[in-house]
């Protein structure tokens, strides 16, 4: 499994064991198209007896302490294997291999975070005895597991996001059921092992693979799974919560990231972070840079200066150190970018630079003469494409910005207080960053958006939040 050169076969992780099963998918090397490894398919039944092996876990004492070393040791486990997981990375996403160590480093983090948070889980004491007749009361709170999770993780960053499901969820002192993408499953399935040799206890971590919609019916089916934790597309999102019923759903959905540039700015430290924050992953992140506002007295300075830093930007083989770009998840999916780039070219938008796809690779493109209503701004590209427009006033383009069914993240370029402080007050997004691209995200900080972007936070401490319930206790004396 490690050096993925030839073609092998991985099961399920269902109660404490790993299960093949006679159904199976291929997983490609997104660089070359070819089969790396078979990954078995579960059924309803296995998905059941994954659900039953976790909610039996939870009879089993998982003290606080004992979630913090496993999570611990867990992090040095990763680092330990960084190159090993990084080539899996590079290889099943097509990211650059530059890229996967840094996601490798950050699962790490996360995890790590985790570990710390689970020690500090804590009530509060409530006042009961300040009420008329109840002198002779205390009462205090605490937070208690909700129970099963079903964490359900998305293809672009498959490592870390699945660590920041598990490594709360596991810090709170609940049990997962775990259904990675199915195009990019290899390294939760290696996270498994890695926590197993960590010491995680028998049923608190089930990894169940194959068809996400098969999967996802079945886990919001069967009611004893307590809480639903997904990172994904705002259809599936939706669907998932319009069947949840009255348990918990957890919701990290899309974007159409903007990022403003003033004429205050510093243009060099604009384009540079823009640059790198916008074709990333092939584009493929949740608070890429898409929509790029820039005030009329800098535009043409900051549409020059971006795209000879981007022109720089090399796309190739992941593996090799000097690629920044890789290529997209599915060759379907750079058809698709590929369709609505010439769709805003027919309505008038300017190609200033790339535009072209070769195979499943999409060449960093940058647009100009856009507006709001193409669907390169108006619905989330989730490719290497930034669509840049002017603004002359602050009012309008805070308008601008909020003309959007999206709320993740917003970047904000600019050295006026006053500007960043109005901002802050009425952009309608989960996080601004200040004098940064949209895509800036540090793992302990709260992060998760507004209106179609979906609803509670994860960074371990808030996900934590979301992944336990308050129970009060008052005594009577």
């Amino acid at each position: 499994m490690t050096n993925l050169t030839q073609v092998m076969q991985y099961g399920l992780y269902v109660n404490g064991r790993w299960e093949k099963t006679p159904v199976n998918m291929d997983v490609l090397n997104k660089y070359t198209q070819e089969s790396v490894v078979k990954i078995s398919v579960a059924t309803k039944e296995h998905v059941d007896v994954a659900v039953k092996s976790a909610k039996e876990a939870l009879r089993t004492t998982f003290a606080p302490y004992e979630r913090y070393e496993v999570l611990m040791k867990a992090a040095q486990l990763l680092l330990e294997r960084k190159e090993e997981f990084a080539k899996i990375l590079a290889i099943e996403v097509g990211k650059s291999i530059r890229e996967s160590r840094g996601e490798v480093e950050r699962a790490a983090t996360t995890l790590q975070v985790s570990a710390e948070e689970a020690k500090r889980i804590h009530g509060e004491g409530v006042p009961v005895e300040s009420a008329q007749g109840s002198e002779n009361r205390m009462a205090f709170t605490l937070r208690v597991p909700v129970g099963v999770i079903a964490a359900i993780t998305p293809f672009n960053v498959p490592l870390n996001l699945v660590c920041h499901k598990l490594g709360p969820a596991i810090a709170a002192g609940n049990s997962v059921v775990l259904k990675p993408a199915e195009v990019t499953p290899i390294c939760a399935l290696k996270l498994a092992e890695l926590m197993e040799e960590a010491g995680l206890p028998k049923g608190r971590l089930q990894v169940v693979t194959g068809d996400g919609a098969e999967i996802g019916e079945w886990l919001l089916d069967n009611q004893d799974v307590n809480m639903f934790t997904f990172t994904g597309s705002p259809r599936v999102g939706e669907l998932i919560r319009s069947k949840a019923g009255s348990r918990k759903v957890s919701l990290e959905l899309g974007n159409n990231s903007a990022t403003v540039v003033h004429k205050d700015a510093d243009l060099e430290k604009a384009t540079t972070l823009v640059s790198q924050k916008s074709f990333n992953n092939a584009g493929q992140v949740c608070i890429s840079v898409q929509r790029i506002y820039v005030h009329k007295d800098i535009y043409e300075k900051f549409v020059t200066k971006l795209k000879e830093k981007t022109e720089k930007l090399v796309v190739g083989n992941p593996m090799d150190e000097k690629t920044d770009i890789g290529p997209m998840i599915r060759l379907s999916e750079a058809e698709r970018v590929e369709q609505w780039v010439k769709e805003a070219v027919e309505q008038g938008a300017e190609i200033k630079l790339g535009g072209k796809r070769e195979g499943a690779f999409y060449l960093p493109t940058i647009l100009t003469n856009v507006n709001d209503d193409m669907k390169v701004c108006r619905q989330e590209v989730f490719g290497p494409v930034v669509a840049i427009a002017i603004y002359e006033e602050i009012e309008e383009v805070i308008r601008k910005v909020n003309d959007s069914n999206y709320g993740l993240q917003a970047g904000l370029f600019t050295n006026d207080l006053q500007f960043a402080m109005k901002a802050a007050r009425e952009i309608e997004v989960g996080g601004l960053i200040v004098n940064d691209a949209s895509a800036y995200r540090v793992d302990h900080m709260p992060y998760g958006g507004v209106k179609k972007s979906g609803n509670g936070k994860e960074g371990p401490k808030y996900a934590i939040e979301e992944m336990t319930e308050e129970r009060i206790i008052v005594l009577n004396l």
